[in-house]
């Protein structure tokens, strides 16, 4: 993919999408759509973690969440079961809507499909651009999200979840996470998430 026209419609086409959540959040400075500054943030980690990025790559990262808010998760059964099918259906909607937004930038199938396999996740551990993604992913959970979730569990639920989030990194995404400045009770507990990781 070398088209730059392409790539700034497709984002450009997902940020429209992600501007009509009804959810907002703060950004810093005021309240807008969740799913818009999730996007944002997430290419902005990229752009950190990541310069050399390919298209595919900056597709996947901005379309993580599109559209989010159209499944939301009390509408799935309660329990693990439930979770589990809500979580497949939402990957399954998000690279539809990101093809539907490629195909109408002028992109082809087999950019399509690759863009797919990234917000799919499919070959994590594996495949370089989808680990890097998950790496991303866990950045921005730690940065912008971490904090206010870790408030409503004490010390060992959150050191489970951290320890989860951990798992997921490569060691580049682990290092990258370790110098995020974090709330004083999140960089606690995630140093001694990377400690455990480093002496197991």
């Amino acid at each position: 993919m070398t088209d730059t026209s392409q790539l700034i419609q497709a984002l450009s086409s997902i940020d429209q999408v992600n501007a009509k959540d009804p959810n907002t959040v703060s950004d810093g400075s005021a309240m807008r759509p969740a799913e818009l500054v999730y996007g944002e943030r997430m290419s902005n980690a990229l752009a950190r973690f990541s310069e050399a990025a390919s298209d595919h790559l900056r597709i996947a990262v901005r379309a993580q969440h599109i559209g989010r808010w159209m499944h939301p998760r009390a509408s799935y059964p309660a329990g693990r079961t439930g979770y589990l099918k809500w979580r497949s259906d939402l990957k399954e909607h998000h690279a539809r809507q990101a093809g539907e937004l490629m195909k109408a930038a002028g992109y082809g199938q087999s950019d399509i499909d690759r863009v797919a396999t990234l917000i799919g996740k499919k070959g994590i551990k594996r495949d370089r651009e989808v680990q890097v993604l998950e790496d991303v992913a866990c950045l921005v959970f730690l940065e912008h999200y971490a904090g206010e979730f870790i408030a409503k569990h004490d010390d060992e639920k959150v050191a489970d979840i951290l320890r989860k989030t951990a798992r997921k990194m490569s060691p580049e995404g682990a290092a990258a996470a370790a110098k995020l400045e974090l709330p004083e009770r999140l960089g606690r507990l995630f140093a001694n998430t990377l400690a455990e990781a480093a002496d197991g």
